[in-house]
């Protein structure tokens, strides 16, 4: 089923018939038949009107919209999950320090180890690079993390690794792109543009699978609790930062699918051009759409599908006691 990616500055959703319609201008700009939309993500200034909302809803499809730049601003949310039972025992967990502190470890460990192990891999296949030093300091930070008894000195541990790691990021772009670290809001170079954007994504994507699942979003483990804040999305995407977004930021830039003059600076940051966007929109969704072997199942699952199975494991482990066990890269 298909995700559709809405940026053209004007346009109109219409509902018509049996098939989705988007237009500008009296113009149909797409149009694809209503069964085959499993999401729609809507950026910057586009109208919808009343019936295809409604349709929306009544179909379940996930719309979630965004500013010009990919910053979530909301989402077309059909009535809450009737799953009451997971969402006491979040809350229960919640309630218990040594569950948030262990749970807060897992998420942290889980990422520190893609972190290690793309870094091994990129190595790997270009040995004039030496991230061996990092690599340790890594390995240092997970054995670090197992004395750690409260979750603000977990946070203090996934920060340096994340300095750590950083550190290496652009050693492994090679092509013309300046890197010189992690800068979240505004991005303040192409690079910074490219990982705030697919970071966004994939939150927004979780965002929908663990309230359709009947978590409540805004309980969190290793986040704490924030006004507005999606606290339990973020936990659960932190393992998939490099095996979706980063290595596809490296894949994007070192095959040259944008260049620098892909990217504009405005106001708030530096962000892709229109034309770009499209670009980057098909080779994120290419990402999410690509199978790889899950190996507690021996099956092959799309990244789409594995973040929906983490979630879903992430239920059970509250609702039955089952250790969570995070997604990691082999």
């Amino acid at each position: 089923m298909a995700t559709i990616y809405l940026i053209e500055q004007g346009a109109k959703l219409v509902k018509d018939s049996k098939k989705i319609v988007v237009e500008k201008d009296d113009q149909v700009l797409l149009e694809i038949p209503d069964f085959k939309v499993e999401r729609i993500f809507i950026f910057g200034n586009i109208q919808i009107t009343t019936q295809a909302m409604k349709f929306l809803l009544e179909s379940g499809i996930e719309t979630s919209f965004f500013n010009l730049y990919g910053r979530l601003i909301g989402k077309l949310s059909s009535i809450e999950s009737k799953n009451v039972y997971l969402r006491i025992q979040q809350y229960e967990k919640h309630k218990d320090s040594q569950t948030v502190l262990d749970l807060a470890k897992i998420f942290v460990a889980g990422k520190i180890r893609n972190m290690r192990t793309t870094l091994l891999k990129y190595s790997s296949n270009h040995p004039e690079i030496d991230f061996n030093q990092n690599v340790r300091q890594l390995e240092e930070c997970l054995s670090e993390l197992e004395r750690k008894t409260q979750v603000s000195s977990i946070l203090g541990v996934e920060g340096r690794a994340s300095a750590l790691y950083f550190e290496c990021f652009s050693k492994m772009l090679i092509k013309n792109f300046e890197f010189a670290g992690r800068v979240k809001r505004p991005p303040t170079d192409p690079v910074n543009s490219l990982l705030s954007l697919g970071y966004s994504l994939i939150t927004n994507e979780m965002l929908s699978i663990v309230s359709g699942i009947g978590f409540d979003p805004y309980i969190g483990f290793l986040h704490s609790l924030e006004y507005g804040r999606p606290s339990l999305p973020l936990d659960l995407v932190e393992e998939f930062r490099q095996p979706i977004v980063d290595r596809l930021t490296i894949e994007i830039i070192n095959k040259e699918v944008l260049t620098p003059d892909d990217f504009e600076k405005v106001e708030e940051g530096v962000y892709l051009k229109k034309d770009a966007r499209k670009k980057y929109f098909e080779q994120y969704e290419r990402r999410m759409q690509t199978e790889i072997l899950d190996p507690e199942t021996n099956q092959r699952f799309t990244y789409r599908k594995i973040m929906f199975n983490q979630a879903q494991k992430f239920a059970q482990s509250l609702t039955e006691g089952k250790i969570y066990t995070p997604f990691l890269l082999r």
